[in-house]
């Protein structure tokens, strides 16, 4: 399986705001996209950014973008979800070096599927996981 995972961040910069990711993260995207390979989103991420829209600090027009993104059978971008797989994976991601549980969901879901995750959290960096920003 090719591709990579975004995280939370990554997923909704690449919709909305591009130039917010670094320049690495950015070609990776891309050419994850021209590849005709996957970034996956967990669904843990759409939780997130739901809860972010309802405490105000993202608009509901970011969550429209992401959903329509995820709809759109030509986008690269695939939802994976929270299964048994990824929970057993979570035991691999040291609550103490991960605190925020789901950060750790996002970073298990990278391990399941042995891709790297885009991310600039450098908790998750510092994890010993596959990472690039």
């Amino acid at each position: 399986m090719g591709g990579v995972v975004a995280d939370t961040h990554a997923a909704v910069w690449y919709i909305v705001q591009p130039d917010r990711l670094s320049p690495a993260a950015r070609a990776l995207l891309k050419q994850t996209s021209t590849d005709g390979d996957s970034i996956y989103v967990s669904a843990i991420s759409m939780v997130e950014v739901c809860y972010l829209v309802e405490k105000g600090k993202l608009s509901a027009t970011v969550l429209q973008r992401l959903i329509d993104a995820l709809a759109d059978i030509h986008s690269a971008l695939v939802i994976f979800p929270v299964d048994f797989d990824v929970a057993i994976s979570l035991q691999q991601i040291p609550r103490i070096a991960v605190p925020d549980m789901p950060d750790r969901i996002i970073a298990a879901t990278a391990l399941h599927l042995n891709l790297p995750l885009v991310t600039r959290d450098r908790k998750i960096q510092a994890a010993s996981i596959s990472t690039i920003w």
